[in-house]
């Protein structure tokens, strides 16, 4: 874009009206420059791991946010998360920046759709000032306070008199007393918590992470109050409660004080606080395997008191209110006309509205936010920007349309051109064409990958980028055919009377042996029906939208345990042990701590990351990368992208057979570009997705539940989705996937319709059959879209 030239009659402020980018460099960026218009709406694109988020979320934005808490002083800023310069010349021409990413919202159980929007908080203050009966402060009606009573004596001086005085104390909170606010009560089943015929000393206890030799264990055995080396089943009815329930107690161990408590309030705080969606896999199976939750018996699962449930506005109490459809929460409180509150009533109406316009009005504030998919936690993130006031700030979105139907997709685009018109300059990294045909300028990365991307192959307009020669210009116009014959199923899952969340007693028979795709507008109960029915049972393998968790110590090697397998072949061919191939373990530079880098703290300025010399980045001691294994030490070969690995570890000296099956999956799922070593922090979305998806397509299962696929993946990288979709489906295993893509369903076998509408007005399967079938009806919302879309 050329740089516009100042006119005479022109006020200098108004000739900033780019933001200048030259030499970036962040991740896999490779000096790229570009010039993006201020107050217009401008979309990346490019392939997974081109470098779209790098420039716009890890270059972009990030300086942005790091220039205004530097307007902080330094005491406050010491408080706030530490951001680094990007890697970048030069950056001119920025607003403040709001980001609204994919990051699932609160792990936190307490944490509700209501308490995330502050919806809650004025819920809260209409019931105190308008419920009858007055019971308190908008406190008594917060799950997160309790009711606190106490009573005491006081010193009060009058005059040259001192008086004590008996006092009372008393706060009304709304927590349920039973079940502390959480909505369910939890049995603890003793006998998944340890083995009874073993003792301590011999690894009883079957929890994770209360290894033998573990911190936690060797804390009860040296606590005085149980012998570690007698088998459970043997302990006395004492040493049996002190083991189990004991309070919290102060004991010496190892020359410090620390705190014993029973193993049951121990399990309590360390597993059950947390949100049990946001938990890793592993854990997640543990708690579904030792704890039941069941709903509260006193609070009937509102977690709030009785007295917070008996305070009432037009014979609707706030647990009512939270129950409620937002949609139809938003007609009840347009019907309050109250003088009094009526600016909480204009906010509180504004905000709900947003919920409805943004195409969540199926949701209820009393819905826990660990539970939202990606795409609905980034929209409800929206809800609070939709009617602010600020002008000419850049509003960071990614992919704003993921788990949006394409009859959803226009509002989305309405939405994100009332931001532009506002006067904001609007930044979105997508894939979707109906995204990027609204855009005023558009910012392709590519050609390729990881290192074959990270450069600018195109700037410019929509029609331009048709013309162009780049990936994303050959398949902006990509459509689907259907498929002339489809697979016969093999057999049926049959589900009867679902009725979880908003399904109406649904009975469906999924076919198996065959590719069934779930379709149906967001809200509708898709999700609601295959997990809530098929995922969870013996040989079903579910790959969620849950985000993968990893420090930057950890890789696709580690991740996808990979590195085992490659560890023992090097200890094996060099006659020495599989710990030195570790950077985390005995092979580890001792300068670095195998991190590769040296991190200097700065107090409240950015910590600064230098290459550590010893290593030169490369994580291992100098004596360990003396040892090969088909001519490459332990760094070369993690610094091999996966399609090189797959050809290194299939043949010749280093044929590793389970390292080169895993590194097969990885470049089936497309991500053969990877390295080996590349620290999960700085993979994208969609790679990480993908990486998810490798990890258990190694699982032992006869039925894939997959939910949105094809999410972070560019229009180029769906054929190749759908070719590995078929691979599972022609060797024997059933999939089922919950896919709004139009290329997905085209290509099923099989499709279960859900609708008609979300929330309430869904729930009920209004189509079932084949894809040909599907648009010659063009009965559904679906129909109509899949039915424009193929040719």
């Amino acid at each position: 874009m050329t740089e516009r030239k100042p006119s005479p009659s022109q006020p200098p402020a108004d000739r900033h009206d780019l933001i200048r980018v030259r030499g970036a460099r962040e991740n896999n960026l490779k000096d790229v420059s570009v010039e993006l218009p201020k107050r217009r709406l401008t979309v990346f694109t490019g392939v997974s791991g081109s470098g779209k988020s790098s420039l716009v979320f890890g270059t972009i934005a990030a300086e942005s946010q790091r220039l205004i808490n530097e307007t902080y002083s330094a005491f406050v800023q010491g408080f706030m998360p530490s951001l680094g310069r990007p890697e970048v010349d030069v950056l001119e021409g920025l607003t403040p920046a709001i980001i609204v990413d994919q990051e699932r919202m609160g792990a936190n159980s307490r944490s509700t759709v209501g308490t995330a929007t502050d919806a809650n908080a004025m819920l809260r203050v209409l019931f105190s000032r308008l419920g009858k009966p007055y019971i308190g402060s908008s406190n008594a009606f917060s799950f997160n306070v309790p009711s606190v009573r106490g009573v005491g004596q006081i010193e009060v001086e009058k005059g040259d008199e001192k008086k004590v005085e008996k006092r009372e104390f008393t706060a009304a909170g709304g927590m349920c007393p039973k079940c502390e606010g959480m909505g369910s009560v939890t049995d603890i089943d003793l006998s998944q918590l340890y083995d009874d015929t073993k003792s301590l000393a011999e690894g009883a206890l079957t929890i994770p992470g209360y290894t033998a030799d573990g911190w936690q264990v060797r804390i009860f055995s040296a606590s005085g109050f149980l012998d570690p080396n007698k088998p459970i089943r043997k302990y006395t009815k004492k040493e049996l409660h002190d083991f189990l329930y004991h309070e919290p107690t102060k004991v010496k161990f190892e020359s410090m004080n620390l705190t014993y408590e029973g193993l049951v309030p121990r399990i309590q705080k360390s597993f059950l606080t947390k949100d049990k969606e946001a938990m890793q896999p592993h854990i997640r199976a543990f708690v579904e395997r030792a704890v039941t939750f069941t709903r509260c018996p006193e609070c009937e699962g509102t977690r709030l008191n009785a007295a917070a449930r008996s305070s009432k506005i037009k014979k609707v109490n706030i647990a009512d209110a939270c129950a409620m459809q937002i949609s139809d929460l938003a007609e009840w409180v347009r019907g309050l006309n109250e003088p009094s509150v009526a600016p909480l009533l204009t906010t509180l109406r504004q905000t709900l509205d947003s919920f409805v316009a943004i195409g969540l009005g199926y949701l209820s504030l009393d819905r826990p936010s660990g539970t939202l998919s990606g795409g609905e936690a980034q929209r409800t993130q929206m809800v609070r920007h939709l009617g602010s006031a600020l002008t000419d700030v850049t509003y960071v979105f990614d992919e704003p349309t993921v788990g949006l139907h394409p009859h959803d997709i226009q509002r989305m685009n309405n939405l994100l051109l009332q931001l532009r018109d506002k006067g904001n300059t609007v930044l979105v990294v997508e894939h979707k064409p109906e995204v990027i045909e609204i855009a005023d300028h558009i910012v392709d990365l590519g050609p390729g990958a990881g290192t074959a991307g990270g450069e600018v192959v195109f700037e410019g307009t929509v029609a331009a980028l048709r013309a162009s020669k780049t990936l994303t210009g050959r398949h902006l116009d990509d459509r689907a055919s259907l498929k002339p014959s489809v697979r016969k199923p093999s057999g049926a899952l049959k589900i009867r009377g679902a009725s979880s969340h908003n399904l109406k007693k649904v009975d469906v028979d999924i076919p198996l042996g065959v590719l069934v795709v779930v379709t149906g507008v967001a809200g509708s109960g898709k999700s609601s029906l295959i997990h809530g029915s098929v995922s969870g049972k013996d040989g079903v393998v579910s790959v969620d939208q849950t985000a993968i968790r990893g420090s930057r110590r950890s890789n696709p090697a580690t991740y996808t345990d990979m590195l085992e397998p490659i560890r023992k072949a090097f200890a094996k061919a060099n006659g020495v042990k599989p710990a030195l191939f570790s950077a985390n373990s005995e092979g580890a530079c001792p300068t670095c701590n195998g991190a590769g880098v040296i991190y200097t703290d700065l107090a409240m300025m950015a910590g600064i990351s230098t290459p550590c010399e010893d290593c030169e980045g490369r994580r291992f001691q100098a004596a360990v990368l003396k040892y090969k294994l088909g001519g490459l030490n332990i760094a070369e070969v993690l610094d091999l992208p996966v399609k090189d690995a797959v050809t290194f570890f299939g043949s010749g000296a280093a044929k590793t057979p389970a390292a080169h099956e895993i590194l097969k999956r990885l470049a089936d799922v497309g991500l053969g570009y990877l390295r080996l070593g590349q620290p999960l922090t700085t993979l994208s979305g969609g790679e990480r997705q993908r990486l998810k998806l490798a990890t258990h397509m190694g699982t032992d299962g006869g039925i894939y539940v997959l939910d949105e696929p094809t999410t972070g993946l560019h229009l180029a990288d769906v054929e190749q989705m759908l070719g590995l979709l078929d691979r599972l489906v022609d060797s024997g295993k059933s999939v089922i996937v919950i896919e709004h893509h139009q290329a997905v369903m085209a290509h099923a076998d099989w499709i279960i319709d859900l609708g008609p509408g979300a929330g309430h007005e869904g729930g009920k399967i209004v189509f079932e059959g084949t894809p040909a079938d599907l648009v010659e009806a063009r009965s559904t919302l679906t129909a109509e879209h899949l039915a424009a879309y193929v040719r």
